[in-house]
């Protein structure tokens, strides 16, 4: 009986040894590296008593803050805040003016295009769900067009003396530079002030900030040298020299 003969290099109908590249298959007892664990907030880096010092100099220097958007009522502070500018009195006149003759009179502030339009839908919102007025509540205001948390806090501080805080660019950058409350976003900033501002300086608490940034702890040149916390102030550029 005649030999089978088999071809050189081995049986051809063996299966093929599986290549080490990209196509194979992890080994098994591979683990996923877990997921680093998020940064612990960071409050501030202040003591409760140098905190209390701070507001207590600014309540002394200027006991009862005030916005310096200028308004009538709820509704005036609510487009205002929304629009940086004066508006009409009441959601029926802003509906009745329009929103392309709105367009017209605010086609000098960025954005005014959306502005217009988000002024006109919210009108119309407070108008056909809120009797025309603007609703005590911040999840009733954040779900108006155009209206995010800073303008809702705004409005709930402004128009009926809740002791919240808003958190806009001027407070956001007081708050991260000084080391009174830093945080990476507007939210974790107001979440962090919240914490720490005591509760009986919480109603003027972001006025004064808003007025401090603006006028003193400027973003380009900061006023250190008139500035009525620099001796608490953890920023390490100061100069003292600069009014």
């Amino acid at each position: 009986m005649a030999r089978k003969t088999i071809p050189r290099g081995g049986d051809s109908r063996q299966p093929k040894r599986r290549s080490s590249g990209s196509g194979a298959a992890p080994p098994k007892n591979r683990r996923r590296r877990p997921a680093p664990p998020p940064p612990p907030a960071t409050l501030t880096t202040w003591t409760p008593g140098e905190v209390e010092a701070a507001f207590r100099r600014f309540e002394a220097a200027n006991p009862e803050p005030r916005g310096e958007l200028q308004h009538q009522d709820p509704f005036t502070l609510l487009v205002a805040v929304v629009l940086a500018a004066q508006a009409t009195d009441t959601p029926e006149k802003m509906v009745a003016l329009g929103e392309i003759r709105l367009r017209e009179l605010i086609k000098t502030i960025g954005l005014y295009r959306t502005k217009a339009k988000n002024i006109i839908a919210l009108s119309r919102a407070l108008i056909a769900e809120h009797g025309g007025k603007v609703p005590h509540d911040r999840e009733a205001l954040q779900a108006l067009p155009g209206v995010g948390r800073k303008t809702a806090n705004v409005v709930l501080n402004g128009a009926f003396g809740e002791p919240v805080i808003a958190v806009d660019t001027h407070v956001f950058r007081v708050a991260n530079r000084t080391g009174l409350a830093p945080g990476k976003t507007p939210f974790e900033v107001e979440q962090s002030l919240e914490a720490v501002v005591p509760e009986h300086y919480k109603r003027h608490a972001h006025h004064w900030l808003i007025l401090h940034g603006r006028y003193v702890c400027k973003a380009l040149k900061p006023a250190c040298g008139r500035c009525l916390i620099n001796g608490l102030c953890r920023w390490p550029d100061k100069n003292l020299l600069s009014v």
